[in-house]
């Protein structure tokens, strides 16, 4: 155990934020470089070492985390990585942009701010990297077995690490032009500079793990080809296929979703363009959809100087606390949230539906009309007379996805069958009606956190390896049918 009274003695503290006046200015990460040195060894010492650690079922990776809080109060830090790399492929990514479901089952968090797990995951791996502990762990002999993975999000590099270390030759297509994913594009640079992807790329080449940029299975590539040419393929192409908003004036220039707008902002930043061809630069901005998605995109219209910015939300606004009866610990509340884009500014605006939009002259839209909508009997209905027309000349649609991507013929091709959900179908054993075909990530489990998404590529790699040798001494940290805690 760490500190036996670090919970009685020492309250919770995080790492702190630059001033919104100077960070709206760039797109590094808001955080104030090493804030979080000098206060996480106490912070680290607040665990209780639990008899029965929740925080492992709050956490699909199985994350070590109270034996790696205890090393890191002990400032023992080439252990405290050494944990934290035995049940995590990406500590620095899920230590930046997973929402913590660890935390919400932390035993503290009953009647106290839970323990900052979070943050003492980021800096266990920050000084790993500063200290030169993250090295690549090439395979001691090849299987002469080859697989493909469809897919560089964390589904498809953490079964591509695991596959290549088990002795395997890898090759991941990757159909952007750039490695990463929604790692890459769809997170913006202030929650998650892309250096941390490239580095841990280059680690993945050097333990020798082949990538292919550019090439789309099922239109460069027929997917059918693909499996002969490989003795096994993990699609691992995520749930990109977002959801629409089929209302009147859909049509009109200035609509666009999300995944439209995200990513030609962080190809600004890594030099493709000098300025976005979707910009938010002097227009009133809309937001429709409340998640984490909707506020990258608010964060992102701030630092490309938005006249305004207002985030809608069908659902009422969730509670400051969590409701004992309706989300008991320890399962993962819904609570309302300020991140980091939030306190930048712009109105959240929550239980209103779109109704149509309005465009100019030239076909370009100019304000949204919106009207309150309350349950009743079990459904969201409009309330008469609560009708609001509101100033929109950038609209982006993050209302979350649907399923894996139809239109490149990739699932055809394959000849894969689907679920009810649009997700690829597989077994107990991550394994696709195709024989040889495995999947892994939101292909297969539908839009989900990053800590699932690794923690499917670990638990697909594992039943892959099996397949192609017979055994298997990968872990698995989870099962396809596994769920995150609930009520």
């Amino acid at each position: 155990m760490a500190d036996p009274k670090g919970f009685l003695n020492t309250d919770r503290e995080v790492a702190r934020t630059r001033p919104v006046p100077e960070r709206v200015k760039d797109w590094n990460e808001v955080y104030v470089p090493g804030s979080l040195l000098p206060i996480i060894g106490k912070q680290a010492g607040r665990c209780m070492d639990c008899g029965i650690p929740f925080c492992h079922n709050g956490c699909p990776l199985g994350n070590l985390i109270p034996e790696w809080n205890d090393y890191a109060w002990r400032g023992d830090w080439q252990a405290a990585g050494e944990r934290l790399h035995a049940t995590n492929n990406f500590p620095e990514f899920t230590g930046r942009l997973c929402p913590a479901p660890c935390e919400s089952a932390c035993v503290l968090g009953i009647n106290q701010p839970p323990v900052t797990i979070k943050n003492v995951e980021v800096t266990i791996i920050d000084k790993a990297w500063e200290a030169g502990g993250v090295t690549p762990q090439p395979p001691e002999r090849l299987s002469g077995k080859t697989v493909a993975v469809i897919g560089s999000g964390p589904a498809g590099l953490a079964a591509a690490q695991q596959l290549t270390r088990a002795g395997h030759t890898v090759a991941v297509y990757e159909r952007a032009d750039r490695i990463g994913g929604l790692l890459r594009y769809g997170i913006p640079e202030f929650k998650m500079e892309k250096r941390h992807i490239n580095r841990r790329i280059e680690q993945m080449r050097a333990e020798g793990t082949k990538f292919r940029t550019g090439v789309e299975i099922g239109r460069d590539i027929d997917a059918a080809d693909l499996r002969k040419r490989y003795d096994a393929v993990v699609i691992a192409a995520g749930s990109t296929t977002a959801r629409d908003l089929p209302v009147p004036g859909r049509e009109l220039d200035g609509i666009h979703q999300a995944m439209e707008y995200l990513p030609l902002a962080n190809k600004v930043q890594e030099g493709d363009y000098v300025a976005p061809p979707i910009t938010a630069e002097g227009k009133h901005v809309v937001v429709i959809g409340g998640g984490d998605t909707g506020a990258d995109c608010v964060g992102t219209a701030h630092r490309q100087g938005a006249a305004s910015v207002t985030q809608l939300e069908i659902m009422p606004r969730p509670g400051e606390e969590r409701d004992p009866v309706s989300q008991p610990w320890p399962t993962f509340p819904m609570l309302y949230k300020v991140t980091s884009a939030h306190e930048e500014g712009g109105e959240r605006v929550y239980s209103v539906s779109t109704t149509h939009f309005e465009g100019d002259e030239d076909g370009n839209v100019q304000a949204l009309h919106l009207v309150e909508v309350e349950f009743k009997q079990g459904k969201l209905e409009p309330k008469p007379g609560t009708e609001k027309r509101i100033p929109a000349q950038l609209v982006t649609l993050a209302m979350g996805f649907t399923g894996i991507d139809r239109t490149n013929g990739l699932v055809e091709q394959f000849g894969l069958e689907l679920d009810e959900r649009g997700n690829v179908a597989r077994d107990a054993d991550y394994a696709t009606n195709v024989d040889g075909v495995y999947v892994a990530g939101d292909a297969g489990r539908g839009q989900s956190l990053i800590v699932w998404a690794i923690a499917e590529g670990r638990s697909a790699a594992r039943a892959v390896d099996r397949y192609l040798t017979g055994t298997s001494s990968l872990p698995a940290p989870i099962r396809p049918t596994d769920r995150a805690l609930t009520v």
